[in-house]
């Protein structure tokens, strides 16, 4: 029987350069979005039941899995560098009818994410208690963040192979495949949460046992997911490390690696500071701080993932689009993801400003001190969220068609020119205050620098139309 994957490829790519384009973000976006808050939801259910445990050791849990937090972000960062390095080549390549390139990217990407895990793992295992202290751990915090800790630093190749294989499933137009890996492991992980934690209680490192399984069982259904459909088979005979698909990799990816590298270092340094401001603050003390800033960063977290979303359910349309030299769809690509971004920023923040009390009492058992510290948090982060309208599109455009320095320089501004900086900076002078303001003066300075970044983009892609019309 003839293998019908060639045609079916054909028609995917008639579909993503003819369909209108608002249709195609929208189809794609649904399943992108729910991965999103699937993902989200594996440090929000964390958080959400440890802080069932109650009193000042709940406090001192919540404190652990904020602490690993920046952890799995450095992790995440590896997998998307070489998922996002790989499937924007892979779009690409896709749009231009290269198939066999395709797989032979598809199955190198994979083994460098795994690879790029290890080198995670090996170091966190052998030093996973004096981590634990560097990251802010004290006092009653360091035993539940090094149990935590370990449990994550084990399944690191796991979770940097299933990033990868959740970004080429996307940008190969099968977001439901993606969906459906990342899904059954976060049910899992809901399901497993309370079980470990309350019933055998395992406090926080429950919650990292729960997180690992379900992260293993997520992989397996995205590996399988690679095997069904017109999707690219993952075949290790077509690995091939070499200058050109490494280079590929870094070059599509490196904007993603600063971006998440730089977040992942200015959560670490965020935590460092709360936890030596913690302690000068007259009964607030490091975990309390720690807490607090950690369960704000799980609501913003879900916020922000239905605009990533949305972003990547673009990303496949611009690219096919881009590939095809078909630089006017792209445009017109671009514009509505800034309206449904837009959209959904002025919703979150008058909901968020107008109801932080009760969205903060999501986690009812947690201390007083740490719910009053959220809702102030809370409000201050949330003022300039809006600028993610802008920011996130441009960012994804520039990463999409291969705009590596621009896309770079974005991708890096919000946490690693601006964020990085100011947490040094502001709470030695300004004090908790200072540290409060931090993240909402560092997204309205990439707001800023975004703006002639992509209108720069854009002029560029207005060019070929008009040769092409003289």
């Amino acid at each position: 029987m003839s293998d019908s994957r060639p045609d079916l490829r054909q028609q995917k790519l008639i579909r993503m350069t003819t369909q209108p384009v608002q249709k195609l973000i929208l189809r794609l976006s649904v399943p992108t979005i729910a991965s999103m808050l699937v993902t989200a939801a594996y440090n929000f259910a964390d958080t959400y039941f440890v802080s069932g445990i109650g009193g000042h050791e709940g406090t001192c849990a919540i404190s652990a899995v904020s602490l690993a937090f920046s952890v799995m972000a450095l992790i995440q960062a590896l997998g998307f560098f070489v998922g996002q390095g790989a499937s924007n080549y892979i779009s690409r390549l896709l749009g231009a009818k290269n198939v066999e390139q395709a797989s032979v990217m598809a199955a190198t990407g994979l083994v460098v994410a795994v690879a790029l895990g290890l080198l995670i793992t090996i170091p966190g295992e052998l030093f996973v208690s004096k981590i634990a202290e560097f990251l802010g751990a004290k006092d009653d915090v360091v035993q539940p963040a090094t149990a935590y800790l370990r449990w994550i630093f084990a399944v690191a190749p796991i979770m940097t192979g299933a990033f990868c294989l959740n970004n080429q499933l996307r940008f190969q137009g099968n977001a439901v495949y993606a969906m459906v890996g990342v899904v059954s492991g976060a049910l899992l992980n809901v399901a497993l949460d309370p079980l470990f934690i309350h019933y055998f209680g395992m406090g926080a490192e429950g919650a990292a046992a729960a997180t690992a399984i379900s992260q293993c069982v997520g992989f397996l259904m995205l590996l399988g997911g690679t095997f069904r459909g017109d999707n690219l088979r993952i075949h290790l005979s077509r690995v091939r490390i070499n200058a050109d698909t490494i280079g590929n990799i870094v070059k599509n990816g490196l904007p993603s690696l600063l971006r998440q590298g730089f977040a992942a270092i200015a959560v670490m340094l965020l935590n460092m500071s709360a936890s030596s401001l913690g302690d000068r603050l007259p009964g607030v003390g490091s975990a309390v701080l720690i807490a607090a800033f950690g369960l704000v960063s799980k609501i913003a977290t879900v916020a922000s993932y239905v605009i990533i979303g949305l972003g990547q359910g673009y990303q496949p349309v611009c690219g096919f689009n881009y590939g095809a030299r078909k630089y006017s769809r792209v445009r017109k690509a671009f514009w509505f993801l800034v309206l449904l971004t837009a959209v959904w920023c002025v919703l979150v923040t008058v909901l968020m400003e107008v109801f932080s009390v009760k969205v903060v009492n999501l986690f009812p058992d947690a201390e007083e001190e740490v719910k009053r510290l959220s809702v102030t948090i809370l409000r201050l982060l949330f003022i300039p969220f809006c600028a993610n309208a802008w920011v996130v599109p441009s960012n994804m455009t520039q990463q999409t068609i291969g705009r590596t320095v621009s896309a770079s320089i974005l991708a890096m501004a919000r946490q690693g020119l601006f964020m990085i900086p100011l947490v040094l900076i502001l709470p030695p002078v300004f004090g908790l205050i200072g540290l409060e303001l931090c993240q909402p003066i560092s997204d309205s300075l990439t707001l800023l620098l975004a703006i002639p970044l992509q209108i720069s983009v854009l002029r560029h892609l207005k060019q070929p139309d008009r040769e092409a019309a003289q």
